[in-house]
């Protein structure tokens, strides 16, 4: 499965960059391919259903996914439950490197599920999921508080 890695080191304290993360909800004001994010439900304090779509190569994908948040850890795993590709999962990756220095790695993976053009397709979902993941870093970046 295609999988895209990124890490951002961001200047301010890792509270500020969690609170950014988990604050799925205002991707859009900050992101201009992220066209909706909405919460859909809680099923426990540390597991929630959203619902996204996200604009890749001019195409708009939607789909939902099932996220599993550690607060102690700082992280989130998410998954697709439904949605336009056949698989799309990934993680956040909050570490504090000092008291006002904290890195954002963000991993996807993929896959398309159209495996006879898998091999023309997925290195262009790729390339353009490295740009949204890399946006995406980016608007977590201003949205705690640096730009």
């Amino acid at each position: 499965m295609p999988e895209v890695n990124l890490d951002l080191d961001i200047q301010a304290p890792i509270a500020a960059v969690w609170a950014a993360v988990l604050d799925i909800e205002r991707y859009p004001e900050l992101m201009t391919n992220i066209v909706s994010v909405r919460i859909e439900q809680w099923e426990t304090p540390t597991t929630r259903r959203s619902r996204w779509a996200m604009i890749i190569k001019g195409a708009t994908l939607v789909w939902r996914d099932r996220e599993f948040i550690d607060h102690d850890r700082h992280t989130v795993r998410f998954t697709q439950v439904s949605g336009d590709l056949e698989r799309f999962s990934g993680a956040w990756e909050i570490t504090a490197k000092a008291a006002e220095m904290t890195q954002a790695r963000l991993t996807i993976s993929f896959e398309i599920g159209i495996p006879l053009l898998a091999g023309m397709l997925n290195p262009v979902a790729q390339r353009a999921l490295y740009g949204n993941a890399r946006e995406m870093l980016e608007g977590v970046e201003a949205q705690a508080g640096v730009r």
